[in-house]
C-alpha cells in the first residue's frame, strides 16, 4: 500500500515508531571521520526523518547494525559461561537498494553456509528493512552493472520529498499507522546508469590466479583492510580472549571485524602463512567477489556499492581490477 503524507504527518508516525522499534539510518556526522574536519555518514540509531541523511551514500555500510565490529559472543568464570540477551526490540534499518542485496549475501554466509550462526540468526530474525531510493547515481558506484540497483523485498519504502514523505508499506504490522491516510500509487526511484561501469569476466579459471595484475596491484595495497571494513559483503572475522585485571580467570570472548588484506590473518601455529605478499591478498578478495563466491552460491558477491574504491587510501579501483580481467580475457 502506498501513502502521501504531509512531513508534519510523517514525521509523527515515524516518531512513533523509534518507540517501539531501533531504528538504524545513514547519519551525517560531521567533523567525525579519519580527519578533524573530514565528515562522515555512518549508520546510527535515529528517532527522527530529520536526523537521517537522504543523499549522499553512507562511507560505512549497514553491516554495523547486524554483525557487531566488536560482539561478545559469552562472559565465562571459571565455572560457568554466560550468553549476553539479543535485542528486545524490532530493528528497522533503513537502506539503499545495493545494500539490500547485500543482506542476502550475509544470509547466505551466516545462516545457509552449513550451520546457522546463533548470534547473526537471533537479530536477522528481529531485522526489517526500508528501502531508501536513489534519485541519482553515486560517483564510484556500480550496481546496474551488477544488476542490485532495483529491489522488491522491502519491509518498507520511504522517500521525502519537498512538501511531503511517501512511504510504501508492505510489513502488515505498520498498515495499523496508516488506517486514517488515504492509498495513493507509489514507485520506488530507481536509478537505471551509473557513471562507472563494470564488465564481469566471464571465464575465470585457477589460471587467472596467476596473472601479472596481481603483483602490479600488490606494490600498491599497504595491507590496512580498510576496503574489507566498508563492504557490506564481507564477513571475516577473528576471536579474543579479554581477560579482567581483578581476577584474571574471568573475562569474555568476543567476535571481531577481521580482514583478508592484513597481516596475520591466514597466519597458523608454527608461523606458517597462507598469503604473506599483499597482492596475493589483494587477488584473494577480488576472485573471492567474482569467481569462487559465484562458483559456490550462482550469483557474484560483490553488489557494486563502489565504497571499497572511496576508501582506499592508495586509490585502488576494484572496479578498474575487474575490468582489466575482463578486457585481458576478451583480448586472450
Amino acid at each position: 500500500m502506498g501513502y502521501r503524507l504531509s512531513r508534519e504527518k510523517a514525521e509523527h508516525i515515524f516518531r512513533q515508531w523509534s518507540e517501539k522499534y531501533t531504528i538504524f539510518a545513514p547519519v551525517l556526522m560531521e567533523g567525525e571521520g579519519c580527519f578533524s574536519d573530514i565528515d562522515v555518514v555512518r549508520y546510527q540509531q535515529v528517532k527522527s526523518l530529520e536526523e537521517i541523511e537522504w543523499e549522499k551514500k553512507s562511507d560505512y555500510s549497514f553491516k554495523e547494525t547486524l554483525i557487531g565490529i566488536n560482539e561478545t559472543l559469552f562472559y565465562f568464570t571459571e565455572e560457568q559461561t554466560i550468553v549476553p540477551k539479543g535485542p528486545e526490540k524490532e530493528l528497522l534499518i533503513l537502506l539503499r537498494s545495493c545494500d539490500l542485496h547485500a543482506v542476502k549475501r550475509l544470509d547466505e554466509i551466516y545462516l545457509k553456509n552449513g550451520f546457522e550462526d546463533f548470534y547473526y540468526a537471533r537479530i536477522r530474525e528481529k531485522a526489517h528493512f526500508a528501502l531508501m531510493g536513489c534519485e541519482s547515481t553515486c560517483d564510484s558506484g556500480f550496481c546496474v552493472s551488477m544488476g542490485t540497483n532495483k529491489s522488491d523485498n522491502y519491509d518498507l519504502y520511504i522517500k521525502p520529498a519537498k512538501e511531503e514523505v511517501q512511504f510504501e508499506v508492505k510489513w502488515e504490522v505498520l498498515l495499523a499507522d496508516f488506517v486514517d491516510c488515504q492509498p495513493t500509487p507509489v514507485e520506488p526511484a530507481y536509478i537505471t546508469e551509473n557513471k562507472e561501469k563494470v564488465t564481469l569476466p566471464k571465464n575465470l579459471s585457477n589460471e587467472s590466479f596467476q596473472k601479472e595484475i596481481w603483483k602490479e596491484y600488490g606494490d600498491r595495497c599497504i595491507a590496512c583492510g580498510r576496503c574489507n571494513f566498508v563492504c557490506p559483503t564481507c564477513t571475516c572475522f577473528t576471536m579474543q580472549d579479554i581477560f579482567y585485571k581483578d581476577n584474571p580467570k574471568v573475562g569474555e570472548r568476543r567476535r571481531v571485524w577481521a580482514s583478508c588484506e592484513v597481516d596475520g590473518f591466514t597466519t597458523m601455529a608454527g608461523g606458517h602463512e597462507f598469503r604473506k605478499s599483499h597482492g596475493d591478498r589483494m587477488r584473494f578478495k577480488v576472485m573471492h567477489k567474482i569467481y569462487d563466491y559465484e562458483k559456490r552460491f550462482g550469483y557474484s558477491m560483490c553488489v557494486g556499492c563502489g565504497r571499497c574504491d572511496d576508501v582506499c587510501p592508495e586509490y585502488i579501483s576494484y572496479s578498474n581490477c575487474v575490468n582489466r580481467l575482463a578486457k585481458e580475457e576478451q583480448e586472450a
